[in-house]
């Protein structure tokens, strides 16, 4: 499955199928966030949420594929991710794009 942040592909003339998203919500787990509280006084990465939000991203997008697959596609293009924050120490990631079959 090809995965591009532009709206096309050299080359290829597409068909255009449809929307396809993916998300999570991922959290840490309550001692690491005690621990990352007490790294805020201190500075520098929070490194298990930078973990966190990397294994939220690739899920996220696993679950895009999956049901670009669904579809038939042979290509995601306008491939972008958002994320919020559910609650503390939780945060929602959302891939999404337009899937697309090559004519």
């Amino acid at each position: 499955m090809i995965l591009v942040t532009t709206d096309t592909l050299n080359g290829k003339d597409l068909e255009m199928l449809g929307l396809v998203k993916g998300s999570t919500i991922q959290t840490v787990n309550a001692i690491r966030d005690i621990g990352s509280g007490l790294k805020t006084l201190v500075g520098g990465e929070l490194v298990k949420y930078t973990e966190m939000m990397n294994k939220a991203r690739a899920l996220a997008t696993k679950r895009m594929v999956e049901e670009a697959e669904q579809m038939g596609a042979d290509a995601v293009v306008g491939v972008r991710y958002a994320s919020s924050s559910v609650m503390q120490s939780a945060a929602e990631v959302m891939a999404y794009g337009t899937a697309v079959k090559f004519r």
